[in-house]
């Protein structure tokens, strides 16, 4: 059935009434089964998953795959067992990679639905008892506590100081004061004040309500759907990869079939010109492409662990690199997520307090020039708030944590910095009552008295209204009482508002007679002000300087929260996001009143969205990839979960985000630090750039002998190439040599360029031309060297293939150092600084020498030895082919 719709803007009384239920007795154990069919059951489904089979299957359904496959079989047929062997094994690997990341991202589904493993207290029958949450319904009358885990959506209906954790579903870094009133339907997720939803946490106070949905009706419900539904986008390079692939294979196809029609007219025979089809085939194929590809991600995330950054999914780490939009939760991820005082004013003084966090490290400054030394009144507001207070601060797992509110640890830690601790005023003061905070008050209110019983005095923090509509004067910095400026404070304290602080006022009184109980009308009036206290979670220390490199790289950095406009405003201009421009932010409200149309004009101008929900946040993602931007997410809570797993990369936090953020993304921060995304950005763009390297590298060799077979068939000569020697060439060289450029090390300036565009080919128009002479070098010199060794030297057709064998392998070699970088010498970079190079280099040429040499290679790959005339040849080509490369570069570095 149909769930309930809008029930926050329903009054309590007439849900309980269209549920048919009394909210002292509860339901009956009679329609218990008769609602859980009606209303659905509180655990949230599973999607169907495809088998294991199936799944693994799917893996090689990609072209380059089928053009592996090819190559498997075609060497089969050839008697090449270890060759085909080899590259099955490649086509597996990859395949079980793919497959296994797959798996994981089902695991997203089953951390949420691990969250719902809670306990209930309802009242059902009359009685008061504990179920397990599964087991609730619509219409179940639930009462929480604070340090409950709310089990479900319930609509309040009573609710006694009573105080909720958000965090992690709205972005809300402070808890929300709850009640029980009736508001607006339009009213945005986080402002929903008579709700309470389930997975958030009850930090103080406690309330009854009705369950208004279960399950996947709940919110955390359908943030699960919405994780199950959002697209799988293939990253840049991969989407790029298949595209070549399948352009590739028609080439082959066509090239093969070309050739097998001009040697049958030529009057070959079937199975020679078949033979020699296939060897096109073979040399066309880049059978070390996927590997190196493989290798060369797999190297970047060992070296995006070692600075913090996991990476969960292997393409994510060349997605990165092609990124052009963060798009970054506040909370947590930009600041610290610890509430922090910052200023203070108190005996018409005002201090910055600085340090961020829960440790109690930072000095204290005054910001008047004629600040007193000792200022009585800002001790006893820093007292106050240490005083006024029911959390406490305790360190775990080396990190400081707050026990219960945390406005009241961002108090705790002021107090402290200002040389205050709460186990010393325990000695000197008895506690004897407090007056919890509620909604309708706005205050708290902690008694302390002596331990002598001859004094006592009563602490009071809120809101500045209802502190000052309750003070008759003030402590000055003296420590005298005099009247107040009254408007001074106000002005003060929205100086503190509009830097996007939350503001408290702090008083006190002298409770002449001593009392058992505190009542509210104990502080109705003659109350002494101290000052005010104006906290934030501030922002990360390295933010600023992060963000500013993203912009220099040309890449768009966006805040998506859940929390107030004025607050993420504050905290934008702090970190150098740009608020400047026509519309300086968008509510989650305004959202909701645009169509896609509109916020489409606009999303690329606006850098800060608050009080934003989880649909919010995917429709956002979702609209920027549809200007063709690689969007990276980034989130710590449940909320972020869809537009994680929907970005093209989305970044969890590894300390402070749930298990769902983590498993939604495609890279975990080990250490919150948002640097940590502009290291891996940069890493990224080194990885892609060495893929492009091993492409460039590699394509000439599959471009000039696929050419040198076509043109001995077109012109009815011996081949200068056999098939197994084309196979020696592609696996030896794509092994041995083609690798080592995975270990090229990051080149200077790569986050001075912007992003390169997601619509442009993998080779530019540049580098297309460069393996196309290249690889026509390699042809011209291999059909050279082959007539050379034939009708100059006398050699046999063993020898010449020999050499033109050696010219590919020789001139590739010298190509590899050109290939270094797409514009710099190798000596700008270092000759020695790819110490993997040299020694795969080194590595080759052993190997080429008993290719050449060995009475065994000779036999199993058709080769003979050659002497010193055809060894000048073939370096003389090979140094051709570096210099020619070199002078095309030098002219490119000219013309920037």
């Amino acid at each position: 059935m149909k769930p309930l719709e809008h029930w926050h803007a329903q009054s309590a009384q007439s849900i309980l009434d269209e549920l048919s239920v009394d909210s002292s007795k509860g339901l009956s154990s009679s329609v218990i089964a008769q609602y859980k069919e009606k209303y659905g059951a509180n655990f949230l489904s599973q999607k169907k998953q495809k088998s294991k089979l199936v799944l693994f299957l799917q893996q090689f359904n990609q072209p380059l795959v089928y053009i592996l496959i090819v190559a498997t079989i075609v060497t089969a047929l050839l008697g090449e067992w270890i060759d085909s062997g080899v590259i099955f094994g490649v086509i597996l690997i990859n395949s079980i990679i793919g497959f296994v990341q797959e798996l994981k991202a089902i695991k997203a589904i089953e951390a949420l639905a691990k969250m719902g493993k809670v306990n209930a207290t309802v009242i059902r029958n009359g009685e008061k008892t504990s179920i397990d949450a599964k087991e609730l319904v619509v219409g179940d009358i639930v009462v929480v506590y604070s340090g409950d885990k709310v089990p479900a959506d319930i609509r309040l209906i009573k609710s006694k100081e009573l105080q909720s954790d958000e965090s992690s579903l709205t972005g809300e870094s402070l808890s929300i004061e709850k009640n029980i009133d009736t508001i607006k339907e339009q009213t945005s997720l986080a402002d929903r004040t008579n709700m309470i939803y389930s997975s958030s946490l009850i930090t103080s106070g406690s309330g009854i309500g009705v369950v208004v949905a279960t399950g996947d009706n709940t919110q955390i419900g359908k943030i699960n759907t919405m994780i199950g539904d959002a697209d799988i986008l293939e990253t840049p390079l991969t989407l790029k990869i298949a595209q070549f692939s399948k352009v590739l294979l028609y080439i082959i196809l066509a090239l093969a079939a070309f050739t097998f029609g001009v040697g049958l007219l030529q009057g070959g025979e079937s199975v020679e010109v078949f033979m020699a089809s296939v060897a096109l085939a073979v040399a066309a194929i880049p059978e070390g492409l996927p590997a190196a590809m493989t290798i060369i991600l797999a190297i970047g995330v060992s070296k995006m662990a070692k600075q913090n950054a996991i990476i969960r999914k292997l393409p994510a780490v060349e997605t990165l690199g092609s990124t052009t939009v963060i798009c970054s939760d506040k909370t947590g991820t930009l600041t610290q997520n610890e509430m922090t005082v910052q200023e203070v004013y108190a005996g018409e003084e005002s201090y910055k307090i600085q340090g961020v966090g829960y440790e109690s490290i930072g000095e204290i400054k005054h910001l008047d020039q004629t600040a007193h030394a000792q200022n009585k009144a800002f001790e006893q507001t820093m007292k106050a708030g240490l005083l006024c207070n029911t959390s406490s601060v305790v360190k775990q797992n080396g990190h400081f944590k707050i026990v219960g509110d945390p406005t009241e640890g961002a108090l705790i830690v002021s107090a402290q910095k200002a040389g205050y601790k709460k186990e010393v005023l325990d000695d000197q003061f008895i506690h004897i009552d407090t007056l919890d905070f509620d909604s309708k008050n706005q205050y708290m209110a902690s008694y302390y008295g002596a331990k002598d019983k001859k004094s006592s005095q009563i602490y009071l923090k809120g809101s500045l209204e209802k502190i000052l509509q309750r003070c008759e004067h003030m402590l000055d910095s003296d420590g005298e009482i005099k009247t107040y400026d009254k408007d001074l404070i106000v002005q003060k304290a929205e100086q503190m508002a509009q830097k996007g602080m939350r503001v408290l006022a702090f008083a006190y009184m002298d409770q002449k007679t001593w009392i058992d109980s505190l009542e509210h009308h104990h502080v109705e009036n003659g109350l002494v002000f101290l000052g005010l206290q104006g906290m934030i979670d501030p922002p990360r220390n390295e933010v600023k300087d992060s963000v500013a490199s993203c912009h220099k790289a040309g890449i768009g950095v966006k805040m998506i929260t859940g929390d107030h406009k004025i607050t993420a405003l504050a905290i934008a201009k702090e970190i150098g996001l740009k608020t400047d421009g026509n519309i300086a932010s968008l509510s989650g409200s305004e959202l909701e009143n645009m169509s896609d149309d509109a916020l489409l004009e606009v999303i690329e101008e606006v850098n800060v969205f608050a009080r934003v929900s989880p649909e919010q946040k995917l429709r956002l993602v979702k609209l920027l990839q549809s200007k063709n931007n690689i969007v990276a997410m980034t989130g710590d809570g449940v909320n972020d979960a869809p537009a994680l797993k929907q970005a093209n990369i989305g970044t969890a936090m590894g300390i402070t985000g749930t298990e769902v953020s983590k498993e939604a993304a495609d890279m975990i921060l080990t250490d919150d630090n948002f640097t940590t995304i502009k290291n891996a950005v940069e890493e990224g763009r080194g990885v892609y750039e060495n893929i492009i390297k091993f492409i460039t590298w590699i394509l000439p060799t599959n471009v000039g002998q696929g050419l040198v077979i076509v043109f001995a068939i077109m012109f009815a000569f011996p081949l200068p190439l056999s098939p197994v020697q084309v196979l020696w060439v592609n696996m030896t060289t794509a092994i041995l040599l083609g690798l080592a450029l995975a270990f090229e090390p990051k080149e200077k300036g790569l986050m001075d360029i912007p992003p390169r565009d997601p619509n442009a080919p993998i080779l530019s128009k540049l580098l297309l031309t460069r393996v196309i002479y290249v690889g026509g070098m390699l042809v011209i010199f291999a059909f050279g060297a082959f007539w050379y060794v034939m009708n100059i030297l006398g050699g046999g057709l063993e020898e010449a293939r020999t050499a033109a064998v050696s010219i590919f392998i020789f001139g590739q070699t010298f190509y590899l150092f050109n290939c270094r970088s797409m514009s710099l010498s190798m000596f700008k970079l270092g000759v020695f600084s790819n110490k993997y190079l040299l020694s795969g280099v080194g590595a080759m040429v052993f190997f080429q020498l008993l290719f050449i040499y060995t009475p065994f290679m000779n036999t199993l790959f058709g080769t003979a030895p050659i002497g010193f005339d055809s060894w000048v040849v073939i370096f003389i080509s090979s140094i051709i082919i570096y210099s020619v490369v070199e002078l095309e570069k030098y002219f490119k570095r000219k013309k920037v």
